[in-house]
């Protein structure tokens, strides 16, 4: 995800045996056995930064949502959440994030089952107590609240004729009851029902449209597992522009109708900016990709797995250079292998996403407007030691601000990930480097890869023992001599990083901008 210009001026049925490969996910098991005597209490998977984010116990296969629209985007909204989940321990009680909506009913198996809510937990408890290895669906009827109070952000963001959605990094379980937490990716489908004027796209390829008394349902249907941070709809006055992509990708993009004309120039680009990457890390992962352009100040732009989120002034306000706005896109279309299709294990891993992401934005810049690579890499290295200070080293980041979830997007990891990505390729070549980003998306694609798995890959491919290199570079307070560049210094000039905010409202990203003039 990246902070907009303003701001600155980011299968279902796969096994739980596979995705418990995450110690995190492993080591939280042994605390999830809740006697039903026991007061309700909230859980969390024991992330670094959120530690209440995410829920033991169990592992999620799919999801069904079902949202009803009136037409106001300030009244809540009518809507089913459907889980299927297998269970990894013995369950007394199941605790779901979801903290910004009315519960009705509560169902496990089809019976109805007790609940309570505690702090951002929905905390359930069955008629009869699950065994390891159960397969479990949930049914949860409740409201999804569009307007938010006190200290929240993310979810749901209203626009000028309707609702997206920002749910990153701690803000789905605002929207709809979940485990809310990238180490637990499950499959998706989407329903919407809205009056007949409105348009409503989500995550996916469409998978049919019923209308009814004046309203239209849509259902969208992801092919690829999809962290819950990652989802998206989009219900309003729009207009769904179609082309094809590389290799016939079925592309879609979501504009306010009003705007079609208008934004046009910019839809066009995506095909050609989905080649440029195909060629350097990979096929693109999923099933579609588009944008969706948003008539709302957000303050950022968003990753959403194959509908990534945009402010609609970014692409109409003069005053951005074009190559401006088109390292922006890259960025964001090149989350869509580092971020949603290798998904971070743990919020701590965030640097992989935001680095690869700003890595390409900067190599696209390059070759496409002569804004060297070199010369924003330098204006970074100097303002490194800064960055470490202020949000911790890349890999080690700081905890967000109280009351500001989405700080955790600091330029240490964007710009300063973005330097160990440059600084690796110092290390060990370029052709070594360039190898490993395409075994990286092709090794983990669909799942979730740690800063170990990263590390453990790169002395694969290079052959070299890289343990201090990035005990250095990832985990230390100063910024290690640049390989290649001993004259680089700390203390060099320093160039603001525009920052890109996250989709839930998260702490603002580091956005492309403008480096120095290359000598």
């Amino acid at each position: 995800m990246l902070p907009t210009p303003r701001a600155r001026l980011k299968s279902a049925l796969q096994t739980p045996r596979a995705r418990l490969k995450s110690a995190l996910l492993a080591s939280a098991v042994s605390v999830c056995l809740v006697a039903a005597s026991a007061p309700a209490a909230p859980l969390g998977v024991g992330d670094r930064l959120f530690p209440n984010l995410g829920n033991p116990g169990y592992d999620v296969a799919s999801y069904d949502l079902s949202f009803t629209y009136s037409g106001a985007n300030d009244k809540p909204l009518r809507a089913v959440t459907v889980i299927n989940a297998w269970t990894t321990a013995a369950l007394d009680r199941i605790n779901l994030d979801f903290a910004h909506g009315k519960v009705d009913s509560v169902e496990v198996d089809g019976r109805p089952a007790a609940f309570t809510g505690v702090d951002d937990d929905l905390v359930i408890t069955p008629r009869d107590a699950l065994v390891p290895g159960s397969w479990m669906r949930i049914t949860v009827r409740h409201t999804s609240d569009p307007v938010m109070s006190g200290d929240r952000d993310g979810g749901w963001i209203r626009t000028a004729d309707g609702l997206a959605m920002a749910n990153q990094a701690d803000a789905a379980h605002l929207v709809f009851p979940c485990n809310d937490h990238p180490s637990d990716k499950a499959m998706f489908t989407i329903r919407v029902t809205a009056p007949d004027a409105y348009t409503a796209v989500a995550n996916g390829l469409p998978a049919g449209v019923e209308k009814a008394g004046g309203t239209t349902t849509w259902t969208y249907r992801g092919q690829h597992p999809m962290a819950t941070e990652l989802a998206q709809v989009s219900v309003g006055r729009s207009t769904v522009v179609h082309r094809d992509g590389p290799h016939a990708l079925p592309l879609r993009d979501v504009v306010p109708t009003k705007d079609r004309a208008l934004l046009e120039p910019w839809l066009k680009k995506t095909p050609e900016q989905i080649a440029w990457l195909e060629r350097r890390v990979g096929p693109y992962p999923f099933e579609t990709y588009g944008l969706l352009m948003a008539d709302a100040s957000t303050g950022f732009e968003l990753e959403t797995q194959t509908l990534s989120l945009f402010e609609k002034d970014l692409f109409t306000q003069p005053a951005y250079p074009k190559w401006y706005v088109e390292s922006i896109m890259v960025h964001e279309l090149a989350h869509q292998w580092f971020g949603d299709s290798v998904s971070p294990r743990t919020w701590s891993d965030l640097w992989l996403n935001e680095g690869h992401a700003t890595w390409y934005e900067a190599l696209y810049a390059e070759e496409k407007s002569g804004r060297t690579l070199d010369a924003r890499m330098k204006a970074a290295y100097g303002a490194s030691d800064r960055w470490r200070a202020a949000g911790g080293p890349p890999a080690l980041p700081k905890a967000p601000k109280a009351g500001q979830k989405i700080s955790i997007f600091r330029p240490n990891v964007y710009d300063g990930a973005a330097l160990v990505l440059y600084a690796l390729r110092q290390e060990i070549g370029r052709a070594a480097f360039e190898h490993l980003e395409r075994a990286w998306t092709h090794n983990h694609g669909d799942s979730t890869a740690s800063t170990a798995d990263f590390a453990r890959l790169a002395e694969n491919v290079s052959g070299r023992d890289l343990t201090p290199f990035f005990r250095e570079w990832l985990y230390g307070e100063k910024t290690p001599p640049m390989p290649g560049h001993p004259d680089w210094k700390a203390t060099a000039p320093v160039v603001k990083t525009p920052v890109v905010k996250n989709p839930a409202g998260n702490a603002p990203k580091p956005a492309p901008q403008a480096p120095p003039a290359a000598k």
